[in-house]
């Protein structure tokens, strides 16, 4: 059960990595910057930015 669930965990790494990683940098910037996109929150605009990205990613094999 371990090997699944680690095995799972690393399939969806570039989702993770939109989230953990690239999520929390636009947040900062968009702080930084007193800028929000269509007056939502920065967290939303970060979290949906990174798991678009992280799930284009996973998809085509490649982050450009």
């Amino acid at each position: 059960m371990t090997k699944s669930f680690v095995e799972w965990l690393f399939y969806w790494g570039p989702l993770w990595f939109g989230i953990g990683f690239l999520a929390p940098v636009l947040i900062t910037l968009m702080e930084k910057l007193d800028w929000t996109p269509l007056g939502l929150p920065p967290i939303a605009v970060g979290l949906i930015v990174g798991a678009v990205w992280g799930i284009t990613a996973k998809m085509r094999g490649r982050w450009i």
